[in-house]
């Protein structure tokens, strides 16, 4: 599978993050984070309650939430970047 960035994937990749409950998303682990209650991922509206999926799976989904947007801000900036190394030269 090639893995290219182009505009069209970063557009859908921003519009489903602009679509998705409001950050910041922490998970929460029973045993780990707190003492009583299910697994689940604080968010700003209601909370997530994942069925089947593993401890890392579930950090995984709430981390995305915030790492998406920065990694996305940061293919623009490097982006921006190159386009002006080029210039350069």
């Amino acid at each position: 599978m090639e893995f290219k960035m182009d505009d069209t994937k970063l557009e859908q990749m921003i519009e489903r993050c602009n679509r998705a409950t409001d950050g910041p998303w922490i998970s929460f682990i029973e045993g780990r984070d707190h003492t009583c209650g299910s697994n689940f991922i604080k968010t700003a509206g209601n909370d997530i309650e994942l069925i089947g999926a593993t401890q890392d799976d579930q950090d995984f989904i709430a981390n995305a939430r915030q790492d998406i947007p920065w990694l996305i801000n940061e293919v623009y900036r490097l982006r921006k970047l190159a386009d002006e190394l080029r210039m350069k030269k």
